[in-house]
Protein backbone atom coordinates (compact mmCIF):
# COMPACT_ATOMS: atom_id res chain seq x y z
CA UNK A 1 0.00 0.00 0.00
CA UNK A 2 1.29 3.44 -0.83
CA UNK A 3 2.52 5.50 2.14
CA UNK A 4 0.32 8.49 1.37
CA UNK A 5 1.61 10.73 4.14
CA UNK A 6 5.03 10.84 2.49
CA UNK A 7 3.81 11.58 -1.01
CA UNK A 8 4.87 15.00 -2.37
CA UNK A 9 1.27 15.63 -3.39
CA UNK A 10 -0.34 14.57 -0.11
CA UNK A 11 -2.56 17.67 -0.04
CA UNK A 12 -3.60 17.16 -3.63
CA UNK A 13 -4.33 13.52 -2.87
CA UNK A 14 -6.62 14.50 0.00
CA UNK A 15 -8.48 16.90 -2.31
CA UNK A 16 -8.83 14.19 -4.96
CA UNK A 17 -10.20 11.73 -2.42
CA UNK A 18 -12.69 14.36 -1.25
CA UNK A 19 -13.91 14.79 -4.83
CA UNK A 20 -14.33 11.01 -5.20
CA UNK A 21 -16.21 10.91 -1.89
CA UNK A 22 -18.48 13.68 -3.19
CA UNK A 23 -19.36 11.61 -6.26
CA UNK A 24 -20.10 8.61 -4.04
CA UNK A 25 -22.37 10.77 -1.88
CA UNK A 26 -24.36 11.81 -4.95
CA UNK A 27 -24.79 8.13 -5.85
CA UNK A 28 -25.73 7.20 -2.29
CA UNK A 29 -28.36 9.95 -2.14
CA UNK A 30 -29.83 8.55 -5.37
CA UNK A 31 -30.07 5.09 -3.81
CA UNK A 32 -27.17 3.67 -5.83
CA UNK A 33 -24.68 2.96 -3.02
CA UNK A 34 -23.24 -0.54 -3.57
CA UNK A 35 -25.34 -0.88 -6.72
CA UNK A 36 -23.65 -2.63 -9.63
CA UNK A 37 -23.93 0.60 -11.64
CA UNK A 38 -22.19 2.78 -9.05
CA UNK A 39 -18.65 2.00 -10.19
CA UNK A 40 -19.54 2.90 -13.78
CA UNK A 41 -20.97 6.27 -12.73
CA UNK A 42 -18.04 7.09 -10.45
CA UNK A 43 -15.35 6.07 -12.91
CA UNK A 44 -16.97 7.78 -15.91
CA UNK A 45 -17.49 11.04 -14.03
CA UNK A 46 -13.96 10.90 -12.59
CA UNK A 47 -12.39 10.16 -15.98
CA UNK A 48 -14.43 12.88 -17.70
CA UNK A 49 -13.13 15.41 -15.20
CA UNK A 50 -9.54 14.19 -15.64
CA UNK A 51 -9.73 14.42 -19.45
CA UNK A 52 -11.38 17.86 -19.29
CA UNK A 53 -8.67 19.28 -17.05
CA UNK A 54 -5.86 17.56 -18.98
CA UNK A 55 -7.17 19.03 -22.24
CA UNK A 56 -7.22 22.55 -20.79
CA UNK A 57 -3.75 21.97 -19.31
CA UNK A 58 -2.41 21.08 -22.76
CA UNK A 59 -4.22 24.03 -24.40
CA UNK A 60 -2.38 26.41 -22.07
CA UNK A 61 0.93 25.25 -23.56
CA UNK A 62 -0.04 26.51 -27.02
CA UNK A 63 1.27 29.95 -27.96
CA UNK A 64 -2.17 31.23 -28.92
CA UNK A 65 -3.46 30.68 -25.37
CA UNK A 66 -0.42 31.57 -23.23
CA UNK A 67 -1.52 35.17 -22.57
CA UNK A 68 -5.22 34.33 -22.21
CA UNK A 69 -6.96 34.53 -18.83
CA UNK A 70 -10.19 32.74 -19.74
CA UNK A 71 -8.86 29.93 -21.90
CA UNK A 72 -12.23 28.18 -22.21
CA UNK A 73 -13.94 31.32 -23.52
CA UNK A 74 -11.10 31.96 -25.98
CA UNK A 75 -11.21 28.37 -27.21
CA UNK A 76 -14.99 28.48 -27.61
CA UNK A 77 -14.83 31.80 -29.52
CA UNK A 78 -12.58 30.39 -32.25
CA UNK A 79 -14.17 29.42 -35.52
CA UNK A 80 -14.15 25.70 -36.23
CA UNK A 81 -11.41 25.73 -38.86
CA UNK A 82 -9.02 27.74 -36.67
CA UNK A 83 -9.78 25.49 -33.70
CA UNK A 84 -9.09 22.33 -35.71
CA UNK A 85 -5.77 23.77 -36.93
CA UNK A 86 -4.61 24.64 -33.42
CA UNK A 87 -5.63 21.23 -32.05
CA UNK A 88 -3.10 19.63 -34.38
CA UNK A 89 -0.41 21.13 -32.13
CA UNK A 90 -1.73 19.56 -28.95
CA UNK A 91 0.26 16.83 -27.20
CA UNK A 92 -0.35 13.38 -28.67
CA UNK A 93 -2.52 11.17 -26.47
CA UNK A 94 -4.66 14.03 -25.17
CA UNK A 95 -8.43 13.67 -25.50
CA UNK A 96 -9.88 16.52 -27.57
CA UNK A 97 -13.11 18.13 -26.31
CA UNK A 98 -15.47 20.32 -28.31
CA UNK A 99 -16.47 23.58 -26.58
CA UNK A 100 -19.93 22.22 -25.76
CA UNK A 101 -18.36 19.21 -24.02
CA UNK A 102 -16.24 21.26 -21.61
CA UNK A 103 -17.16 21.12 -17.93
CA UNK A 104 -17.58 24.89 -17.68
CA UNK A 105 -20.11 24.84 -20.52
CA UNK A 106 -22.10 22.07 -18.84
CA UNK A 107 -21.90 23.65 -15.41
CA UNK A 108 -23.46 26.87 -16.70
CA UNK A 109 -26.43 24.87 -18.02
CA UNK A 110 -26.91 22.39 -15.18
CA UNK A 111 -30.23 23.92 -14.07
CA UNK A 112 -31.91 23.71 -17.47
CA UNK A 113 -34.44 21.07 -18.45
CA UNK A 114 -32.95 18.11 -20.28
CA UNK A 115 -29.53 18.56 -18.67
CA UNK A 116 -29.05 14.80 -18.22
CA UNK A 117 -29.27 14.41 -21.97
CA UNK A 118 -26.69 17.16 -22.45
CA UNK A 119 -24.28 15.52 -20.01
CA UNK A 120 -24.65 12.10 -21.64
CA UNK A 121 -24.29 13.70 -25.06
CA UNK A 122 -20.97 15.19 -23.97
CA UNK A 123 -19.70 11.84 -22.64
CA UNK A 124 -20.74 9.93 -25.74
CA UNK A 125 -19.43 12.65 -28.01
CA UNK A 126 -16.00 12.60 -26.36
CA UNK A 127 -15.94 8.81 -26.73
CA UNK A 128 -16.81 9.01 -30.45
CA UNK A 129 -14.40 11.85 -31.21
CA UNK A 130 -11.50 10.04 -29.54
CA UNK A 131 -12.36 6.43 -30.39
CA UNK A 132 -9.13 5.84 -32.32
CA UNK A 133 -6.99 6.69 -29.29
CA UNK A 134 -8.99 5.89 -26.17
CA UNK A 135 -10.88 2.69 -26.92
CA UNK A 136 -9.81 -0.79 -25.90
CA UNK A 137 -10.69 -3.96 -27.81
CA UNK A 138 -13.09 -6.82 -27.43
CA UNK A 139 -11.79 -10.22 -28.45
CA UNK A 140 -12.86 -9.96 -32.09
CA UNK A 141 -11.28 -6.52 -32.43
CA UNK A 142 -14.30 -4.24 -32.13
CA UNK A 143 -13.59 -1.10 -30.05
CA UNK A 144 -15.03 -0.69 -26.56
CA UNK A 145 -15.66 3.04 -26.26
CA UNK A 146 -14.55 5.27 -23.44
CA UNK A 147 -17.99 6.32 -22.12
CA UNK A 148 -21.52 4.94 -22.15
CA UNK A 149 -23.36 7.75 -20.36
CA UNK A 150 -24.59 7.76 -16.76
CA UNK A 151 -28.18 9.04 -16.61
CA UNK A 152 -29.57 5.68 -17.77
CA UNK A 153 -28.79 4.24 -14.34
CA UNK A 154 -31.42 6.48 -12.74
CA UNK A 155 -34.70 4.62 -13.20
CA UNK A 156 -36.95 7.63 -12.58
CA UNK A 157 -36.49 9.88 -15.59
CA UNK A 158 -37.71 12.94 -13.67
CA UNK A 159 -34.69 12.66 -11.36
CA UNK A 160 -32.02 12.32 -14.03
CA UNK A 161 -31.43 16.06 -14.59
CA UNK A 162 -30.91 16.69 -10.89
CA UNK A 163 -28.60 13.68 -10.52
CA UNK A 164 -26.34 14.73 -13.39
CA UNK A 165 -26.35 18.34 -12.17
CA UNK A 166 -25.12 17.18 -8.76
CA UNK A 167 -22.32 15.16 -10.35
CA UNK A 168 -21.19 18.14 -12.43
CA UNK A 169 -21.30 20.40 -9.37
CA UNK A 170 -18.94 18.05 -7.48
CA UNK A 171 -16.59 17.96 -10.47
CA UNK A 172 -16.59 21.73 -10.91
CA UNK A 173 -15.43 22.30 -7.34
CA UNK A 174 -12.14 20.51 -7.96
CA UNK A 175 -9.17 20.83 -10.33
CA UNK A 176 -6.58 18.28 -11.44
CA UNK A 177 -4.20 21.06 -12.52
CA UNK A 178 -1.72 20.50 -9.67
CA UNK A 179 -1.84 16.73 -10.19
CA UNK A 180 -0.30 16.80 -13.66
CA UNK A 181 3.14 17.38 -12.16
CA UNK A 182 2.77 14.30 -9.94
CA UNK A 183 4.20 10.90 -10.76
CA UNK A 184 3.28 7.23 -10.58
CA UNK A 185 3.11 6.88 -6.79
CA UNK A 186 0.53 9.67 -6.57
CA UNK A 187 -1.73 8.22 -9.24
CA UNK A 188 -1.28 4.70 -7.84
CA UNK A 189 -2.71 5.99 -4.55
CA UNK A 190 -5.55 7.80 -6.35
CA UNK A 191 -6.40 4.71 -8.37
CA UNK A 192 -6.30 2.43 -5.32
CA UNK A 193 -8.72 4.71 -3.49
CA UNK A 194 -10.99 5.14 -6.50
CA UNK A 195 -11.57 1.41 -6.99
CA UNK A 196 -11.34 0.33 -3.34
CA UNK A 197 -15.10 -0.26 -3.05
CA UNK A 198 -15.45 -1.95 -6.42
CA UNK A 199 -12.94 -4.83 -6.50
CA UNK A 200 -14.39 -6.98 -3.74
CA UNK A 201 -15.93 -9.56 -6.06
CA UNK A 202 -12.65 -10.24 -7.78
CA UNK A 203 -11.80 -13.57 -6.16
CA UNK A 204 -13.93 -15.67 -8.50
CA UNK A 205 -11.64 -15.16 -11.47
CA UNK A 206 -8.59 -13.22 -10.44
CA UNK A 207 -7.22 -10.53 -8.20
CA UNK A 208 -8.26 -7.21 -9.68
CA UNK A 209 -5.88 -5.39 -7.42
CA UNK A 210 -2.37 -6.45 -6.43
CA UNK A 211 -0.89 -4.73 -3.33
CA UNK A 212 1.42 -1.86 -4.13
CA UNK A 213 4.20 -3.47 -2.07
CA UNK A 214 4.19 -6.63 -4.22
CA UNK A 215 4.05 -4.60 -7.43
CA UNK A 216 7.03 -2.54 -6.27
CA UNK A 217 9.08 -5.61 -5.32
CA UNK A 218 8.36 -7.29 -8.65
CA UNK A 219 9.21 -4.22 -10.72
CA UNK A 220 12.47 -3.48 -8.88
CA UNK A 221 13.69 -7.08 -9.06
CA UNK A 222 12.49 -7.87 -12.57
CA UNK A 223 13.63 -4.75 -14.43
CA UNK A 224 17.31 -3.70 -14.46
CA UNK A 225 18.43 -0.12 -14.98
CA UNK A 226 18.68 1.29 -18.47
CA UNK A 227 15.95 -0.77 -20.14
CA UNK A 228 14.35 0.85 -23.19
CA UNK A 229 12.09 0.07 -26.15
CA UNK A 230 10.62 -3.08 -24.62
CA UNK A 231 7.24 -4.79 -24.32
CA UNK A 232 5.51 -5.57 -21.02
CA UNK A 233 2.70 -8.14 -20.88
CA UNK A 234 0.16 -9.40 -18.37
CA UNK A 235 -2.18 -12.20 -19.53
CA UNK A 236 -4.49 -11.77 -16.52
CA UNK A 237 -4.03 -8.06 -16.01
CA UNK A 238 -6.91 -7.18 -13.71
CA UNK A 239 -6.68 -3.45 -13.01
CA UNK A 240 -3.11 -3.25 -14.29
CA UNK A 241 -1.22 -2.70 -11.04
CA UNK A 242 1.68 -4.95 -12.02
CA UNK A 243 2.18 -3.71 -15.58
CA UNK A 244 1.91 -0.10 -14.40
CA UNK A 245 4.61 -0.63 -11.77
CA UNK A 246 6.88 -2.26 -14.35
CA UNK A 247 6.21 0.50 -16.88
CA UNK A 248 7.02 3.16 -14.31
CA UNK A 249 10.27 1.39 -13.47
CA UNK A 250 11.21 1.22 -17.17
CA UNK A 251 9.85 4.64 -18.08
CA UNK A 252 6.38 5.15 -19.51
CA UNK A 253 7.80 6.47 -22.79
CA UNK A 254 10.28 3.59 -23.15
CA UNK A 255 7.88 0.66 -23.16
CA UNK A 256 4.63 -0.61 -24.64
CA UNK A 257 2.09 -2.48 -22.54
CA UNK A 258 0.01 -5.45 -23.68
CA UNK A 259 -2.74 -6.94 -21.54
CA UNK A 260 -5.67 -9.31 -21.69
CA UNK A 261 -8.38 -10.22 -19.18
CA UNK A 262 -11.79 -11.83 -19.53
CA UNK A 263 -13.37 -9.50 -16.96
CA UNK A 264 -15.15 -6.47 -18.42
CA UNK A 265 -14.89 -4.55 -15.15
CA UNK A 266 -11.16 -5.27 -14.89
CA UNK A 267 -10.55 -3.99 -18.40
CA UNK A 268 -12.46 -0.78 -17.67
CA UNK A 269 -10.28 -0.20 -14.62
CA UNK A 270 -7.20 -1.10 -16.67
CA UNK A 271 -8.01 1.57 -19.24
CA UNK A 272 -8.51 4.17 -16.52
CA UNK A 273 -5.19 3.23 -14.94
CA UNK A 274 -3.32 3.61 -18.23
CA UNK A 275 -4.87 7.02 -18.91
CA UNK A 276 -4.00 8.30 -15.44
CA UNK A 277 -0.42 7.13 -15.81
CA UNK A 278 0.34 8.62 -19.22
CA UNK A 279 0.28 5.31 -21.10
CA UNK A 280 -2.45 6.18 -23.60
CA UNK A 281 -0.31 4.80 -26.44
CA UNK A 282 -0.82 1.29 -25.01
CA UNK A 283 -4.64 1.41 -24.95
CA UNK A 284 -5.01 -0.38 -28.32
CA UNK A 285 -3.22 -3.35 -26.75
CA UNK A 286 -5.79 -3.82 -23.97
CA UNK A 287 -8.03 -6.76 -24.89
CA UNK A 288 -11.15 -8.12 -23.24
CA UNK A 289 -11.23 -11.90 -23.80
CA UNK A 290 -10.28 -15.30 -22.38
CA UNK A 291 -6.47 -15.48 -22.61
CA UNK A 292 -6.22 -19.25 -22.27
CA UNK A 293 -8.54 -20.16 -25.13
CA UNK A 294 -8.30 -16.99 -27.22
CA UNK A 295 -4.89 -15.32 -26.82
CA UNK A 296 -5.29 -12.12 -28.86
CA UNK A 297 -1.70 -10.88 -29.10
CA UNK A 298 -0.08 -12.54 -32.09
CA UNK A 299 3.45 -13.00 -33.37
CA UNK A 300 4.81 -11.64 -36.64
CA UNK A 301 2.47 -12.20 -39.53
CA UNK A 302 -0.27 -13.23 -37.13
CA UNK A 303 1.40 -16.59 -36.55
CA UNK A 304 1.47 -18.03 -33.06
CA UNK A 305 1.32 -16.06 -29.85
CA UNK A 306 3.38 -12.91 -29.43
CA UNK A 307 6.47 -13.18 -27.25
CA UNK A 308 7.40 -10.42 -24.83
CA UNK A 309 10.45 -8.90 -23.17
CA UNK A 310 8.84 -8.65 -19.72
CA UNK A 311 5.86 -10.55 -18.34
CA UNK A 312 4.24 -9.87 -14.97
CA UNK A 313 1.16 -11.58 -13.66
CA UNK A 314 -0.93 -12.32 -10.61
CA UNK A 315 -3.20 -14.87 -12.30
CA UNK A 316 -6.36 -16.33 -10.77
CA UNK A 317 -5.37 -19.21 -8.50
CA UNK A 318 -8.60 -21.22 -8.43
CA UNK A 319 -11.52 -20.70 -10.75
CA UNK A 320 -14.00 -22.72 -12.74
CA UNK A 321 -12.81 -23.27 -16.32
CA UNK A 322 -14.84 -26.43 -16.89
CA UNK A 323 -16.46 -24.91 -19.99
CA UNK A 324 -13.12 -24.70 -21.80
CA UNK A 325 -11.04 -27.41 -20.08
CA UNK A 326 -11.57 -30.12 -22.71
CA UNK A 327 -10.92 -27.69 -25.56
CA UNK A 328 -7.65 -26.60 -23.94
CA UNK A 329 -6.57 -30.25 -23.65
CA UNK A 330 -6.80 -30.62 -27.44
CA UNK A 331 -3.57 -31.24 -29.35
CA UNK A 332 -3.72 -27.82 -31.02
CA UNK A 333 -2.97 -26.22 -27.63
CA UNK A 334 -0.22 -28.71 -26.72
CA UNK A 335 2.71 -26.43 -27.54
CA UNK A 336 1.39 -23.86 -25.08
CA UNK A 337 0.14 -26.18 -22.35
CA UNK A 338 3.09 -28.56 -22.50
CA UNK A 339 2.80 -29.71 -18.85
CA UNK A 340 -0.83 -30.73 -19.17
CA UNK A 341 -4.28 -29.45 -18.25
CA UNK A 342 -5.63 -29.87 -14.66
CA UNK A 343 -8.67 -32.06 -14.22
CA UNK A 344 -12.04 -30.62 -13.27
CA UNK A 345 -12.92 -31.12 -9.60
CA UNK A 346 -16.26 -31.28 -7.87
CA UNK A 347 -15.52 -27.94 -6.23
CA UNK A 348 -15.33 -25.25 -8.96
CA UNK A 349 -13.35 -23.00 -6.61
CA UNK A 350 -10.51 -25.53 -6.43
CA UNK A 351 -9.67 -25.81 -10.09
CA UNK A 352 -6.00 -24.96 -10.44
CA UNK A 353 -6.32 -22.56 -13.33
CA UNK A 354 -3.10 -20.78 -12.33
CA UNK A 355 -1.12 -23.78 -13.66
CA UNK A 356 -2.49 -22.96 -17.11
CA UNK A 357 -1.39 -19.34 -16.86
CA UNK A 358 2.11 -20.35 -15.73
CA UNK A 359 2.52 -22.47 -18.87
CA UNK A 360 1.11 -19.68 -21.03
CA UNK A 361 3.59 -17.22 -19.51
CA UNK A 362 6.60 -19.46 -20.15
CA UNK A 363 5.42 -19.94 -23.74
CA UNK A 364 5.01 -16.15 -24.12
CA UNK A 365 8.56 -15.26 -23.01
CA UNK A 366 10.98 -13.91 -25.55
CA UNK A 367 14.18 -15.92 -26.05
CA UNK A 368 15.87 -13.47 -23.66
CA UNK A 369 12.74 -12.51 -21.76
CA UNK A 370 12.00 -12.02 -18.08
CA UNK A 371 8.93 -12.96 -16.07
CA UNK A 372 7.57 -12.63 -12.54
CA UNK A 373 4.50 -14.57 -11.44
CA UNK A 374 2.54 -14.55 -8.21
CA UNK A 375 1.72 -18.17 -7.26
CA UNK A 376 0.18 -19.96 -4.28
CA UNK A 377 3.08 -20.89 -2.01
CA UNK A 378 1.86 -24.50 -2.18
CA UNK A 379 3.03 -24.59 -5.81
CA UNK A 380 6.65 -24.48 -4.65
CA UNK A 381 6.48 -28.04 -3.27
CA UNK A 382 3.34 -29.50 -4.89
CA UNK A 383 3.89 -33.15 -5.86
CA UNK A 384 1.31 -33.28 -8.67
CA UNK A 385 2.43 -34.15 -12.18
CA UNK A 386 1.68 -30.72 -13.69
CA UNK A 387 3.33 -28.48 -11.06
CA UNK A 388 6.35 -30.80 -10.99
CA UNK A 389 6.74 -30.58 -14.77
CA UNK A 390 6.45 -26.78 -14.69
CA UNK A 391 9.10 -26.43 -11.98
CA UNK A 392 11.37 -28.91 -13.79
CA UNK A 393 11.01 -26.94 -17.04
CA UNK A 394 12.04 -23.73 -15.26
CA UNK A 395 15.17 -25.42 -13.92
CA UNK A 396 16.06 -27.45 -17.02
CA UNK A 397 15.77 -24.28 -19.13
CA UNK A 398 18.24 -22.63 -16.72
CA UNK A 399 15.98 -19.61 -16.33
CA UNK A 400 14.84 -19.90 -12.71
CA UNK A 401 16.36 -16.82 -11.11
CA UNK A 402 14.69 -17.17 -7.74
CA UNK A 403 11.63 -17.17 -5.53
CA UNK A 404 10.35 -14.87 -2.77
CA UNK A 405 7.78 -16.30 -0.35
CA UNK A 406 5.66 -13.49 1.06
CA UNK A 407 4.00 -13.05 4.48
CA UNK A 408 0.51 -14.42 5.01
CA UNK A 409 -2.47 -12.07 4.43
CA UNK A 410 -0.49 -9.77 2.16
CA UNK A 411 -3.58 -9.58 -0.06
CA UNK A 412 -6.82 -7.99 1.11
CA UNK A 413 -9.19 -10.55 -0.36
CA UNK A 414 -7.47 -13.92 -0.06
CA UNK A 415 -5.95 -15.82 2.84
CA UNK A 416 -3.82 -17.91 0.48
CA UNK A 417 -0.10 -17.62 1.14
CA UNK A 418 1.67 -16.38 -1.98
CA UNK A 419 5.15 -16.44 -3.46
CA UNK A 420 6.73 -14.72 -6.45
CA UNK A 421 8.64 -16.79 -9.01
CA UNK A 422 11.23 -14.89 -11.09
CA UNK A 423 12.39 -16.20 -14.46
CA UNK A 424 15.24 -14.80 -16.55
CA UNK A 425 16.05 -16.28 -19.97
CA UNK A 426 18.67 -13.63 -20.82
CA UNK A 427 21.43 -15.68 -19.15
CA UNK A 428 21.89 -19.34 -18.20
CA UNK A 429 21.58 -19.68 -14.43
CA UNK A 430 23.07 -22.57 -12.44
CA UNK A 431 21.35 -21.75 -9.14
CA UNK A 432 18.35 -19.90 -7.76
CA UNK A 433 18.06 -17.49 -4.85
CA UNK A 434 15.27 -18.75 -2.62
CA UNK A 435 13.94 -16.26 -0.10
CA UNK A 436 11.58 -16.75 2.83
CA UNK A 437 10.15 -13.31 3.68
CA UNK A 438 7.13 -14.80 5.44
CA UNK A 439 8.17 -13.51 8.86
CA UNK A 440 8.41 -9.88 7.71
CA UNK A 441 5.67 -7.28 7.89
CA UNK A 442 3.23 -5.91 10.41
CA UNK A 443 -0.30 -7.25 10.79
CA UNK A 444 -3.06 -4.70 11.15
CA UNK A 445 -6.67 -4.17 10.12
CA UNK A 446 -6.92 -2.80 6.60
CA UNK A 447 -10.57 -1.85 6.34
CA UNK A 448 -11.79 -1.96 9.91
CA UNK A 449 -12.25 -5.72 10.03
CA UNK A 450 -9.97 -7.72 7.71
CA UNK A 451 -6.43 -8.15 8.95
CA UNK A 452 -3.64 -7.68 6.44
CA UNK A 453 0.13 -7.78 6.57
CA UNK A 454 1.91 -4.59 5.51
CA UNK A 455 5.59 -4.42 4.58
CA UNK A 456 7.53 -1.35 5.64
CA UNK A 457 9.70 0.60 3.20
CA UNK A 458 12.79 -0.81 4.91
CA UNK A 459 11.53 -4.38 4.55
CA UNK A 460 10.76 -3.86 0.87
CA UNK A 461 14.26 -2.47 0.44
CA UNK A 462 15.74 -5.46 2.28
CA UNK A 463 13.95 -7.93 0.00
CA UNK A 464 14.91 -6.08 -3.19
CA UNK A 465 18.55 -5.45 -2.26
CA UNK A 466 19.13 -8.99 -1.02
CA UNK A 467 17.58 -10.57 -4.09
CA UNK A 468 19.28 -8.32 -6.63
CA UNK A 469 22.63 -8.88 -4.93
CA UNK A 470 22.03 -12.66 -5.08
CA UNK A 471 23.00 -12.59 -1.43
CA UNK A 472 22.55 -15.20 1.26
CA UNK A 473 21.14 -13.71 4.47
CA UNK A 474 20.72 -15.89 7.52
CA UNK A 475 17.14 -17.04 7.95
CA UNK A 476 16.04 -15.01 4.91
CA UNK A 477 17.68 -16.25 1.70
CA UNK A 478 19.79 -19.09 0.38
CA UNK A 479 21.47 -19.90 -2.95
CA UNK A 480 20.31 -23.33 -4.07
CA UNK A 481 22.16 -25.04 -6.92
CA UNK A 482 20.07 -26.57 -9.67
CA UNK A 483 21.56 -29.96 -8.70
CA UNK A 484 20.29 -29.57 -5.14
CA UNK A 485 16.88 -28.42 -6.39
CA UNK A 486 16.60 -31.49 -8.65
CA UNK A 487 17.64 -33.74 -5.75
CA UNK A 488 14.81 -32.32 -3.64
CA UNK A 489 12.21 -33.08 -6.34
CA UNK A 490 12.41 -29.57 -7.71
CA UNK A 491 11.25 -27.94 -4.50
CA UNK A 492 11.43 -24.13 -4.62
CA UNK A 493 10.87 -23.73 -0.85
CA UNK A 494 13.73 -21.85 0.83
CA UNK A 495 13.22 -23.65 4.14
CA UNK A 496 14.42 -26.93 2.63
CA UNK A 497 17.81 -25.45 1.80
CA UNK A 498 18.68 -23.45 4.90
CA UNK A 499 21.69 -24.88 6.72
CA UNK A 500 20.74 -26.36 10.07
CA UNK A 501 22.97 -24.73 12.68
CA UNK A 502 23.67 -26.24 16.08
CA UNK A 503 24.91 -23.90 18.77
CA UNK A 504 27.85 -25.27 20.78
CA UNK A 505 30.62 -24.14 23.11
CA UNK A 506 34.18 -25.45 23.33
CA UNK A 507 34.95 -26.94 26.77
CA UNK A 508 38.16 -28.17 28.41
CA UNK A 509 38.12 -31.80 29.70
CA UNK A 510 37.79 -30.50 33.27
CA UNK A 511 34.86 -28.21 32.30
CA UNK A 512 33.19 -31.09 30.44
CA UNK A 513 33.50 -33.44 33.45
CA UNK A 514 32.09 -30.78 35.78
CA UNK A 515 29.16 -30.04 33.43
CA UNK A 516 28.43 -33.77 33.02
CA UNK A 517 28.50 -34.36 36.79
CA UNK A 518 26.13 -31.45 37.37
CA UNK A 519 23.67 -32.73 34.75
CA UNK A 520 23.81 -36.32 36.12
CA UNK A 521 23.09 -34.99 39.60
CA UNK A 522 20.08 -32.99 38.25
CA UNK A 523 18.86 -36.06 36.41
CA UNK A 524 19.12 -38.10 39.67
CA UNK A 525 17.07 -35.47 41.48
CA UNK A 526 14.41 -35.61 38.74
CA UNK A 527 14.19 -39.41 38.98
CA UNK A 528 13.88 -39.21 42.78
CA UNK A 529 11.12 -36.63 42.48
CA UNK A 530 9.37 -38.81 39.96
CA UNK A 531 9.54 -41.84 42.33
CA UNK A 532 8.16 -39.75 45.18
CA UNK A 533 5.22 -38.53 43.09
CA UNK A 534 4.47 -42.06 41.87
CA UNK A 535 4.42 -43.43 45.48
CA UNK A 536 2.14 -40.58 46.53
CA UNK A 537 -0.29 -41.26 43.69
CA UNK A 538 -0.38 -45.00 44.50
CA UNK A 539 -1.10 -44.24 48.17
CA UNK A 540 -3.98 -41.96 47.20
CA UNK A 541 -5.44 -44.60 44.88
CA UNK A 542 -5.21 -47.23 47.68
CA UNK A 543 -7.18 -44.95 50.03
CA UNK A 544 -9.86 -44.45 47.39
CA UNK A 545 -10.23 -48.21 46.85
CA UNK A 546 -10.40 -48.96 50.66
CA UNK A 547 -12.85 -46.12 51.22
Amino acid sequence: MTDEKNLPGAGMLADTKAMIDGLKTVCANAGLANDSSEYKIITEAFLYKFLNDKFLHELRKLDVFKAVDDIEAAYSAMDEDERDTKLLEITEGTAVLRPEYLLSYLFNRKNKDGFAGKFDEALLGIADDNVDVFSVKAGEGQPIKLFGGVSRFIVEEAKRDSFCAQLVTKLAGFSFERAFSEKYDFFAAVFEYLISDYNKDSGKYGEYFTPHSIATIIARILVPDGVSDVTVYDPAAGTGTLVLAAAHRIGEDRCTIYTQDRSQKANEFMRLNLILNNLVHSLPNVVHDDTLKYPRHYGKGGKGIKQFDYIVSNPPFKADFSDTRDDLADDKYRSRFWAGVPNITNDPDKMEIYLMFLQHIVASMDAKGHAAMVVPTGFLTAKGKIPMKIRKKMVDSKMLRGVVSMPSNIFANTGTNVSIVFLDASVEHDHALLMDASKLGEKRKADGKNQRTFLSADEIEQIVQTFNADDEAEGLSVRASYEDIAAKKFSFSAGQYFEVKIEYEELTPEEFDAELSERIAKLGDLFAEGTRLQNEIEAQLKKVRLG
